[in-house]
């Protein structure tokens, strides 16, 4: 039975980047203008979209808790995956944003210089954001969340993106003063960069892909399973963070019934110890091997 567990621990890590998120957000935006930052503001409305990602994670992991019904008897995982399609969504647009802003203050000449607060606004927001980056890296690999995983890359990415704005700020500080818009065209390049990636992932989970290297893993755990004759298909594809297996096998046509199940079992068992997140369906069909064949043809 599933206690949802692993998503209820995720939407830990969904609280702690909207409480951050938020705080930085308003602290970038705030001093950027003040201090005259083009690089700072878009930091912060990269923020900003992000708040709205993990808003959307959050939902995503709350609704995919909803236990299966008599139209969705896989359960509602697959919410988390949703959820990550749409941020991706909304942090393209505000990267086309960021960077249609940055065009414009060249194509004006609208450069500025910095104050130096901008810049330890900008250190300060890196190391945070790493700090949380660790955090939920660390939580998305315990619950195996695509989800949260995507959350995590994001707030690596923002990381980043502070630590450049600082790069750039403090460029701009010392006369290059063009410095701090270009650093802005580099965050919305990179906000859009995250987007995609973040895309491309959801996207492949919702389409049915799955890793290749996984199928070769759980066909190479079920070969090693003994009694198993020959594996003659297997697939898998992605539920949110749970896997399910559809594999067909043959075992010797003289085993029973009870026997052929035990076999199943043992499949189960192994891939489970490899993967505990994964659900596992065997089909077995009959193998007649040359004295049997003759047998039967008696």
């Amino acid at each position: 039975m599933d206690n949802y567990e692993d998503l209820k621990r995720g939407e830990r890590g969904a609280w702690l980047s909207i409480i951050v998120y938020i705080l930085l957000a308003t602290l970038k935006i705030v001093i950027g203008s003040l201090g005259n930052s083009d690089a700072l503001q878009a930091d912060g409305l990269n923020n900003t979209t992000d708040i709205i990602a993990s808003v959307a994670l959050l939902i995503g992991l709350k609704i995919s808790r909803i236990p299966p019904d008599e139209d969705h008897l896989y359960g509602h995982r697959r919410t988390e995956t949703i959820s990550s399609l749409l941020a991706s969504f909304i942090m393209f647009l505000v990267g086309i944003e960021v960077i249609w802003r940055s065009f414009l203050a060249f194509l004006h000449q609208e450069f500025a210089t910095p104050s130096t607060l901008t810049a330890i606004v900008a250190l300060f927001s890196g190391i945070v954001m790493y700090i949380v980056y660790l955090i939920n890296n660390n939580l998305a690999k315990k619950v195996d969340s695509l989800a949260v995983k995507a959350a995590a890359y994001d707030n690596r990415s923002d990381a980043y993106v502070s630590f450049g704005t600082f790069i750039g700020i403090s460029g701009a500080i010392i006369g290059i003063t063009w410095l701090d818009n270009v650093t802005a065209f580099l965050v919305g390049l990179l906000i859009i960069y995250t987007a995609w990636k973040i895309f491309y992932d959801a996207a492949h989970t919702l389409t049915d892909g799955f890793d290749v290297r996984k199928i070769e893993a759980i066909h190479t755990i079920i070969a090693d399973v003994p009694q198993v004759h020959e594996i003659r298909d297997i697939k898998a594809r992605m539920n949110g963070n749970r896997i399910w297996i559809d594999a067909t096998i043959t075992v010797k046509a003289d085993l029973n019934v009870a026997q052929s199940h035990a076999i199943t079992e043992k499949i189960e068992t192994a891939i489970r110890a490899a993967y505990p997140n994964a659900y596992t369906l065997v089909h077995i069909e009959p193998y007649f091997d040359s004295d049997d064949k003759v047998n039967s043809d008696q």
